[in-house]
């Protein structure tokens, strides 16, 4: 799995970030950036929680 943000709809918002800071980060422009791909095992349900909760459906789910 991996997870793809669509830069066009991030707010920056960092809910995601919030979520698993070891997953999301924001990047120099406040916007959200995966650092890990594919997404281990034990953080998939942090990335799915991480899609749902996004304010601005910014996340989606790539599956490999």
């Amino acid at each position: 799995m991996r997870v793809e943000v669509d830069l066009d709809r991030c707010e920056g918002n960092a809910i995601c970030v919030g979520i698993d800071p070891d997953l999301f980060d924001l990047n120099d422009d406040e916007q959200a950036e995966v650092k890990l791909a594919p997404i281990p095992a034990d953080r998939q349900a942090h990335a799915e929680q991480a899609i749902a909760e996004c304010p601005r459906a910014a996340l989606r789910r790539a599956d490999d």
